[in-house]
């Protein structure tokens, strides 16, 4: 539920065709090995409850973005 506010929130749509796309550059980006979803997804609540969540916020939008989604 978390993550899809979080979706939202920066404008990025999660559909079948994109997820593993998506998640593979959150792996990307968190330095996660793919396909380990538990540590990224640890991270990118620890990132969304660090000391500069919007920050992450930015990076994350601009990494997806440049997929092409």
């Amino acid at each position: 539920q978390r993550m899809m506010e979080l979706f939202s929130e920066i404008g990025i749509e999660i559909t079948k065709e994109n997820r593993d796309r998506v998640d593979e550059a959150i792996h990307d980006m968190l330095s996660v090995d793919y396909p380990n979803g538990a540590a990224a997804w640890k991270m990118v609540r620890k990132k969304l409850d660090g000391e500069d969540p919007e920050g992450f916020k930015q990076r994350l939008k601009t990494a997806l973005e440049r997929l092409d989604l």
